[in-house]
């Protein structure tokens, strides 16, 4: 029989009871212990998972419990300080998203995780998610040739903030899912924005992501919109994909459309625009929960050993990102350049120190 890893998840609030749902399945986990301040939320979870001890005392979870790792699901502002504690603790930690409230809070904790080899893994949940696996996939086929924007919307009527805006709170996802697809680093951010609702927290924000070759993504994030939008789309120089997230069968759409200009011309008579329309097809995506995937990735990351995909490095660019976001947002929307040189003069390696363990195969071609 093998190993159970002992977990214990602080943070009983709104993403809390998801990630206590999927370790507690996990047959390989041991979901040890559940912690929240608020008394009630405890009170309901215990009555869910009674086999499962229930504990204010964070302190507690760290020194008491016997916790192979600590998953975090609290507020961001805690995010660093519980996770500082939890790996000086000796604890593999999983953070949900974003990493922290600043890259150099990042760079610390990657730095403290690099030194006592622990796994350090954050919550970019949609890259364990078949349809986006797939996307990659036919992306890295060559199918849609190369990358020419990305263009991306995550609208709803809520949930808002107090102390954090739109683009903290909404556009990590996409974030992640860009640099994922694209495969490399941005060189820039421009973000504009308003706050509607609260004085100095913008609850609508558009970011533009700038990268090499004149390649780019657009982020749209609100609060305000009166539908609930997720959606992504990807155009290539071959063909085009359609990502829709809140489709509950056919999530991914491919488009045969492209434009072309011709090789060889002599005036500007001569001159067409070739448009190309061609099929559209939907590709078959197997179902299956992503938070579940990545909660079993984390388990499979410790015992082997191996770098997660979602891994402190990603969390760390995808918060350098938010602030240069933030920045241009006080510049009314300037670019800010952005470099992925560490800060601090013991920084850890841009490589990764550890082969990436494989992702659970979720899709089917």
């Amino acid at each position: 029989m093998q190993k159970q890893l002992k977990v214990g998840v602080v943070g009983c609030g709104y993403w809390g009871p998801n990630l206590i749902r999927n370790f507690n399945s996990l047959a390989d986990c041991e979901l040890k212990l559940m912690c929240d301040l608020n008394t009630e939320r405890l009170k309901h979870m215990k009555s869910l998972y009674p086999a499962v001890e229930a504990h204010q005392d964070f302190d507690h979870m760290l020194n008491g419990a016997g916790l192979d790792a600590v998953v975090i699901a609290t507020s961001v502002s805690s995010h660093y300080k519980m996770a500082k504690a939890s790996l000086l603790a000796g604890k593999h930690v999983f953070i949900e998203k974003p990493m922290a409230s600043s890259a150099d809070q990042c760079e610390e904790l990657n730095e403290i995780a690099q030194r006592n080899g622990l796994v350090l893994m954050v919550g970019h949940t949609f890259l364990y998610s078949s349809p986006i696996r797939r996307i990659k996939e036919l992306i890295d086929r060559g199918d849609i040739g190369e990358i020419r924007y990305i263009s991306s919307r995550r609208l709803n009527l809520g949930l808002f903030q107090k102390n954090l805006n739109v683009a903290w709170d909404l556009a990590p996802h996409d974030i992640a899912i860009v640099l994922y697809i694209m495969d490399e680093l941005p060189i820039s951010v421009n973000c504009t924005g308003n706050a509607h609702i609260t004085p100095g927290v913008e609850d609508v924000a558009t970011m533009c992501i700038n990268f090499r070759k004149q390649r780019f993504a657009n982020i749209q994030s609100s609060w305000l919109d009166p539908r609930k939008v997720r959606d992504m789309t990807i155009v290539g120089s071959k063909r085009m994909i359609v990502y829709d997230d809140m489709q509950p069968l056919e999530k991914i759409k491919i488009y045969d459309v492209r434009v072309e200009t011709p090789p060889h011309y002599d005036t500007f008579a001569e001159f067409q625009y070739s448009y190309h329309y061609g099929d559209q097809y939907i590709p078959y995506v197997k179902q299956e929960e992503p938070l579940k995937v990545e909660c079993q990735h984390f388990l499979d990351c410790i015992k082997h050993g191996r770098t997660p995909l979602t891994d402190g490095k990603q969390g760390l660019a995808v918060v350098k990102i938010l602030e240069a976001s933030s920045a241009s947002l006080k510049q009314m929307g300037g670019m800010v350049p952005i470099s992925f040189e560490s800060n601090r003069q013991n920084g850890t390696p841009s490589n990764h120190h550890a082969p990436q363990t494989p992702v659970p195969n979720v899709v089917l071609v």
